[in-house]
């Protein structure tokens, strides 16, 4: 019996068609569709089209992949992406034709198609360079992927982009028997070329990483081309490419707020310094920015993992996710902005769905923390707030003054007194589950339960003269 799991983003155009073939195919039992938090009704048509619909814990392609591995029932496992169209109504029986016959424990498929381009340009010479014996797959990156689930959950699964070719280089260093089936000629979805760029980096950091890995390079190079990309994701002009052009702008605290809980007091207890930590946390003795960088030194030779592991771990607000999704279906691009660290407001980010993260950037080096600290260039603003020298207004100032949005397009959701410049400065503000009386007065909306509530304010925002007077004053 076969399951066949589709991971999706924003594919109501063509998921019902990929859902039906797989119905369609001789040995298909499941048909399990991953969402990665659409916002354009795929899951709700890939449910009548009789998928098991289920949504991703982390947002990214890999993330989802392994997410309906381990929802999966049957001993064989076809991945199929959500946007293919073209596709030959025996592809299932030719993809899990050698499984079932004993001849192979992983198949790719092999197809022709316009583009390719990372493939051509990027997967394919590094895997001749590192892996020469592999050089005959023609698709390394080709989401359509078989194998035996008992083979496939021993596998590291890379959450983003990397995804595929990671898990093709973990089969191969594993000794299991590899096939190629081919299927044809399919279409995908174009790509926009910041969006190949971004593919195209994911894929070299996987393939430079199992060759380290597997002994073909050397570890630190690695980690310093890893490390490079994440502290780009801080650069203000890489933030902007990524908010790209909108009309409407959601700006969410994490700690409180998206998250039950504080990311750093949860790290704190795994290493064993919550002690040292209460020194410094919401200390009034401390500046914004000398704050930031000893809680930063208290972590050094912290493993990154240590990190991402902690983010992951607390427990999102009620209705998070499903609060985010909604926004972004109203149209907002949805951020988090947080004094925290950029390594945990990413993880963050993509367990809510969320569309970009700001916050500071701890440093890593060979994947352990340094203790220095690059402090957020967005939280610092010539003619931002007057009180705080690291403020998120300032972040919302930036982001307006680029996008040439007035504030009153804004809204920000905070639960402390270090969200409340923000909250005065943006026309529909929420204040959730507040932690004290100055930061309810800084809001015009209270909200107690479910983050979902904000939806019902949306409508209602400040007068431009009650913003004019409240915008920059100190919480």
């Amino acid at each position: 019996m076969i399951s066949v799991v589709i991971p999706v983003l924003n594919e109501s155009t063509t998921i019902s068609t990929v859902v039906n073939l797989a119905y369609r195919s001789v040995g298909v039992t499941e048909v399990i569709v991953v969402d990665d938090g659409s916002i354009d009704g795929t899951p709700e048509l890939a449910r009548s089209a009789g998928a098991r619909v289920i949504m991703s814990t982390l947002l990214g392609k890999g993330a989802s992949m392994e997410d309906g591995l381990w929802a999966a029932r049957n001993d064989l496992v076809l991945y199929l992406d959500g946007d293919l169209s073209g596709l030959c109504e025996d592809l299932v029986e030719r993809m899990t034709a050698p499984l079932v016959s004993g001849a192979a424990d992983f198949v790719k498929a092999r197809f022709s198609r316009a583009g390719g381009r990372v493939t051509m340009l990027t997967a394919r010479p590094l895997i001749l360079t590192f892996f020469p014996e592999l050089s005959h797959i023609e698709q390394p990156l080709g989401g359509i992927v078989a194998g035996r689930r008992a083979v496939l959950r021993n596998l590291r699964f890379e959450s983003d982009y990397g995804v595929d070719v990671g898990l093709l280089l973990d089969v191969a260093a594993s000794g299991a028997s590899i096939a190629q089936v081919d299927i044809g000629r399919i279409e995908h979805d174009s790509q926009t070329i910041e969006a190949l760029g971004d593919m195209a980096k994911q894929v070299v950091r996987v393939i430079l990483d199992r060759a380290s890995r597997y002994g073909r390079l050397d570890l630190q190079q690695i980690r310093e081309v890893e490390e490079v990309e994440r502290r780009s994701l801080a650069e203000f002009a890489v933030l902007v490419r990524r908010v790209g052009q909108v009309q409407r702008l959601a700006l969410f605290d994490m700690d409180g707020t998206l998250l039950r809980g504080r990311f750093i007091v949860t790290l704190a207890g795994r290493v064993n310094k919550s002690r040292e930590l209460a020194e410094f946390l919401d200390s009034p003795a401390l500046s914004a920015d000398e704050r930031t960088r000893r809680i930063a030194g208290l972590f050094a030779g912290t493993p990154k993992t240590v990190f991402e592991e902690a983010a992951r771990s607390v427990p999102l607000s009620p209705g998070a996710a499903e609060t985010v999704v909604a926004l972004r279906k109203l149209g907002y691009r949805v951020g988090i902005v947080t004094d925290s660290f950029l390594v945990a407001a990413e993880i963050v980010r993509r367990r809510v769905f969320a569309d970009f993260s700001v916050a500071h950037v701890m440093r890593f080096r060979q994947g352990i923390a340094t203790g220095s600290v690059t402090l957020c260039q967005a939280m610092q603003h010539d003619d931002g707030c007057p009180q705080h020298n690291l403020c998120k207004v300032n972040v919302l100032r930036h982001l307006c003054d680029h996008l040439g949005m007035p504030p009153e397009q804004v809204l920000a959701v905070g639960d402390s007194d270090p969200d409340a410049c923000m909250l005065k400065a943006a026309g529909v503000s929420v204040a959730f589950q507040p932690k004290s009386k100055s930061l309810e007065a800084a809001a015009r909306h209270v909200i107690h339960g479910n983050l979902l509530e904000i939806l019902a304010h949306l409508e209602s925002g400040l007068p431009r003269e009650d913003l004019a007077e409240r915008r920059f004053e100190p919480r």
